[in-house]
């Protein structure tokens, strides 16, 4: 993930970024103007992006000044310029109630915006560090370009009883852009706080709240975007290419790196991300290793995907250091140097000309790697890789938009692609790949980015070539094959495209939707074949229900009184 994301809410949490955030992450000085601290912290001046500064009388690019800020996110999402329509309007002979009406934009909120978090690649601030100033342009031009589509495929403004009318914002979004140079620790990380408001125009003209949850689903494939189109915009401007490394083995899948920076480099930056994994090491063995009153473990000896992103959280929190003063850039640069040179072992003449080494990379890569993007073989892999790494098997669309946009980075390895052609994946994904199990119980079910989807095959249906992508890694890296009750998926499929009637197709052994079960219910003759409901041979052991039900489970016969505590983790999305 190269995207975060945080709500802003109006009151204490607006002070913090008013005080830190926009002035690089130092402490602001009081009583200090903010153009004046951020000279004195050598960061750029905040600026205006998106499509609705149009309709509030600014201009893109415009410098992001303080009391805009104290109006657009300090006043619970009032005009940026409310205070000069406030004077206006009263000099005009307005009342005090209508002249404050008119500086607003619809009503007040509490969530006045969102702050995402965009920072490329180690590899691309690492030529930003240390290339000359053409390449830092480049590098910071192909920072921005990703709120395009936020504007048009995510934001959504909701209306009515009960949110029940959405529609995208015709003039679409404001946004305050403030860019940082480095970490919590002192080591470059080139980032980009966007400063999203929640306001937005409705097709009617009046101004309604954005939808936040929709902007937090789909954080992870505007990272999946961020990443490819800052990778080719850089790849193609600089001449570069990108090549595939493993950060983890045998946990998740490759990330796209500029060919030819090397890999001691990489880890020079990571100061931070070791100190996050000491600490979360530890944790993982508190966790394997805790006990109860009765001297029995507390949970499963195997720590979960859920609970080892609930511990990284925890690791980040304990090791976070206190922010440091920030300093001018061409200073912190000149230092990047002397540290990489002195403490990563990689030499001299190697940091002064990276950019050659990383074009001499790049002419390799593209002699013998050609860009071909296959759809059909495309939604075979994404529809695979979607279908096995969520839980029981079941995604949405946006699971397929991120791992399509994965996918095409691989394969094109820095080039640009064709305008659309993720979606076109997508679409391929669905129509053939995917079975549509949705069964909503409320109108937001209805939409096209709330359908429920699974694969619509097991392993029997594909050849030989592409059965290896439903085959799940184990934490060692090795294939273990899917377990039978994520292919019924299949059958169901066969089942519903032979036109048989609901009454036949009731009659069969094969469920038409999950099975839930659990202490309040009629329990399956033999535990059920998810993970969740998994046995154990201890004779003491619990039948747990899935992760999908909140009640208590059934305990099997036991020929002692005492029993194991129930697993308070459930399995990993």
């Amino acid at each position: 993930m190269t995207a975060d994301i945080r709500r802003i809410r109006a009151g204490q949490m607006y002070r913090y970024y008013f005080r830190e955030t926009v002035v690089g992450g130092g402490r602001r000085p009081a009583r200090t103007p903010l153009r004046t601290a951020q000279e004195q912290a050598g960061v750029p001046v905040g600026r205006w992006m998106g499509r609705s500064l149009a309709a509030l009388g600014l201009a893109p690019g415009e410098e992001v000044t303080e009391q805009q800020l104290r109006n657009l996110f300090g006043e619970r999402g009032r005009h940026p310029a409310a205070v000069r329509i406030e004077a206006e309007r009263l000099a005009a002979g307005d009342s005090p109630k209508e002249a404050f009406k008119a500086g607003a934009l619809g009503r007040r909120v509490t969530v006045t915006g969102v702050d995402f978090v965009f920072r490329p690649q180690p590899t691309i601030y690492l030529l930003w560090v240390f290339g000359d100033e053409e390449t830092r342009l480049v590098i910071e031009a192909a920072h921005e370009r990703v709120l395009e589509w936020i504007e048009d495929e995510v934001a959504v403004i909701r209306y009515g009883k009960d949110g029940i009318y959405r529609v995208r914002p015709p003039g679409g979004l404001l946004a305050a852009r403030f860019r940082h140079y480095e970490d919590r620790s002192g080591r470059p990380l080139l980032h980009d706080h966007l400063l999203l408001s929640v306001k937005g125009q409705r097709l009617e003209g009046k101004w309604g709240s954005v939808h936040t949850l929709a902007l937090h689903e789909n954080t992870v494939a505007a990272s999946a975007l961020y990443n490819e189109l800052v990778a080719a915009e850089v790849c193609e401007a600089l001449g570069l290419a990108t090549e595939p490394r493993i950060v983890t083995p045998g946990r998740g899948g490759p990330v796209m790196e500029i060919a030819g920076v090397p890999h001691e480099l990489i880890r020079w930056t990571a100061r931070r991300s070791d100190q996050i994994a000491a600490c979360l090491a530890e944790l993982e063995h508190e966790y394997v290793t805790a006990v109860d009153d009765d001297g029995e473990l507390k949970f499963l000896p195997v720590v979960s995907e859920r609970a080892r992103a609930k511990m990284n959280q925890i690791a980040a929190r304990k090791t976070r250091p206190p922010k440091r003063k920030t300093q001018p850039l061409a200073q912190l640069r000149a230092w990047w140097k002397v540290s990489a040179i002195l403490t990563s072992k990689v030499a001299a003449d190697v940091i002064n000309s990276l950019l050659e080494h990383a074009r001499a990379a790049a002419a390799a890569i593209r002699a013998r790697v050609a860009a071909v993007v296959d759809v059909a073989l495309a939604a075979v892999d994404v529809t695979a890789t979607v279908f096995v790494m969520n839980d029981g098997g079941r995604f949405h669309r946006r699971h397929l938009l991120a791992e399509a946009r994965r996918h095409l980075a691989l394969v094109l390895r820095g080039r640009r692609r064709d305008p659309g052609l993720d979606e076109e994946i997508v679409a391929a994904a669905i129509s053939t790949h995917c079975l549509d199990i949705t069964e909503p119980t409320t109108t937001i079910g209805l939409l096209a980015d709330y359908r429920l989807y699974t694969a619509r095959w097991d392993l029997a249906d594909l050849p030989p070539a592409a059965a290896h992508l439903l085959r799940r890694p184990t934490r060692t890296g090795s294939p273990r094959p899917i377990p039978a009750s994520r292919l019924r998926s299949g059958r169901r499929a066969r089942m519903r495209g032979s036109g048989r009637s609901r009454a036949s197709r009731s009659s069969t052994s094969v469920p038409s939707s999950p099975v839930r079960w659990c202490g309040r219910r009629r329990a399956p003759p033999r535990p059920p074949p998810c993970g969740a409901g998994r046995t154990t041979s201890s004779p003491t052991s619990r039948r747990r229900c899935p992760s999908n039900c909140s009640h208590p489970s059934r305990p099997t016969p036991s020929t002692t009184t005492r029993s194991r505590k129930p697993v308070a983790e459930t399995r990993s999305t």
